[in-house]
């Protein structure tokens, strides 16, 4: 058996090899590292998504704590990432475990390991937690386990709910005041994730009009993947019209991730949340800093920080990089393809809720359709034609192989443009000499090859998309 921690966390099918069994020899693999690392008090913070059994797990996750001797608080319901992560940081505990699969596919479940600091775990903090559990294997040394009921009665697992710390967080951060003034007609898809509920609570004292959708329990999410991009939002487009809204946001399987639409039912990917946020916070709030951005995110971002003086740094693909830099200070925003964005004041970690309302208050402040802002940033940094293009494999390529074959092999050029530079950051990245580019991948968190592409018009996208779609297979 060899479970091992991707982009975020470890994930699995479940009854495959997400088992209870395998979750409980995680779970102590975890409590050693806790126990070896930590200098102050032994506290977790367990919370878990709307997946098939995530609370079960979450139950045994923390009777294994429990076990320990660490004294775990563990959600009363489903709860999004991003609150579970600012739990870490309000309970002032030493780490958070969060069950989720985030935006897989529902037959998939997982574990995400979160920091002191409200971020993903370090990857050194994981290649460890990897280390322990090796080592418990080969001592056959079994997890300990203490029952539910005895470790409520002894405090050693606390009941809790994360939302109204961290709602109250979130309204430090965005204006809720100008959100109420716009008197959006907002439909919320939740995607049946754990974000259901939480936009809607925190406009409830608003003026805004808030419908939601997908919002019921349902851990087979309808039967498609719950990530917001366009081709699963198609109930969000007919909402959009049928409840003639000014705006559609969507939060994927956890809640760390954004997609939107304006309300012509017209998508707006996270590469233009990403720009327009920029845009926002630098001439509406006046911030400066840092710009961290994935090798995967569109360049309209750093055309938009070059006009700003303001530096940018590109990361490979996971929320984890980004964090790394947030943590360091004086980043004023951080982001990345999939959707998962954060900025200044708020903790190292991608938040679709608190996207969703920072876009609404972009949209509010301006006085004017998300469309129409769409358009502007396109005008001012554009204009790009971007898409992603996933192909399955049977079993995880050789990263570095891959690497050395298309770096080797690069072309000279693509789409009658010249390849200017060869990255391999993460990946391969051939960038063109018209701001164009194509980034070839293995994802991180399924047996799955990532072609991205982004041009200046279709034309180019297409020629690029299916250049890499040829090499990569």
């Amino acid at each position: 058996m060899t479970i091992r921690f991707g982009t975020d966390g470890w994930r699995a099918v479940i009854s495959d090899e997400f088992t209870f069994a395998n979750v409980r020899l995680v779970a102590q693999a975890i409590a050693d590292y806790l126990l070896e690392n930590s200098q102050g008090p032994r506290e977790a913070v367990v919370g878990f998504d709307t997946r098939f059994l995530s609370d079960r797990y979450a139950a045994e996750v923390s009777r294994v704590l429990a076990a320990n001797g660490i004294a775990t608080y563990l959600t009363r319901s489903d709860a999004p990432t991003p609150a579970i992560s600012y739990a870490v940081v309000h309970q002032k505990a030493a780490l958070g475990v969060m069950i989720t699969a985030s935006h897989n596919p529902p037959r998939y479940n997982g574990i995400k390991l979160k920091a002191d600091f409200g971020g993903a775990a370090l990857a050194g903090q994981s290649a460890q937690v990897e280390a322990l559990l090796r080592r418990n294997l080969e001592k056959g040394r079994e997890p300990k386990v203490m029952g539910y009921q005895e470790a409520l009665d002894v405090e050693l697992i606390r009941r809790f709910n994360p939302a109204w710390a961290y709602y109250q967080h979130l309204g430090e951060i965005v204006d809720l005041d100008v959100i109420s003034e716009g008197e959006l007609r907002v439909v919320s898809d939740a995607m049946y994730g754990s974000a259901r509920k939480a936009i809607a609570d925190m406009l409830a004292r608003t003026r805004t009009r808030v419908h939601e959708i997908r919002s019921e329990m349902n851990p087979g999410f309808g039967g498609i993947h719950p990530e917001p991009i366009e081709r699963y939002l198609t109930a969000l487009k007919a909402a959009i019209r049928a409840h003639q809204a000014d705006l559609g946001l969507a939060t994927d399987g956890d809640g760390d991730r954004l997609g939107a639409m304006d309300s012509q039912g017209h998508f707006v990917d996270p590469h233009h949340i990403f720009a327009l946020a920029l845009r926002h916070l630098v001439e509406k709030r006046g911030w400066k800093g840092k710009v961290i951005k994935s090798v995967s995110t569109t360049s309209m971002v750093d055309r938009l920080a070059d006009r700003y003086g303001l530096e940018v740094i590109e990361t490979p693909v996971g929320f984890n990089h980004i964090a790394d830099h947030m943590l360091k200070g004086d980043v004023l925003i951080g982001g990345e393809e999939s959707g998962g964005l954060s900025i200044r004041g708020h903790i190292p970690e991608g938040d679709g809720v608190l996207m969703s309302l920072l876009l609404m208050e972009i949209v509010a402040q301006a006085r004017s359709p998300l469309h129409e802002l769409v358009g502007a940033v396109q005008e001012e940094v554009g204009p790009t034609c971007y898409t992603r293009s996933d192909i399955p494999l049977q079993q995880r390529v050789d990263k570095a192989e891959m690497v050395k074959r298309l770096s080797e092999g690069a072309p000279a050029s693509l789409g009658g443009e010249k390849v200017q530079e060869v990255k391999t950051l993460d990946g391969v990245k051939y960038e063109l000499a018209d701001g164009s580019w194509l980034l070839i991948r293995p994802s991180g968190t399924e047996p799955v090859l990532r072609v991205y592409a982004e041009g200046r018009d279709r034309q180019m996208m297409a020629a690029m998309l299916a250049y890499g779609e040829e090499v990569a297979s």
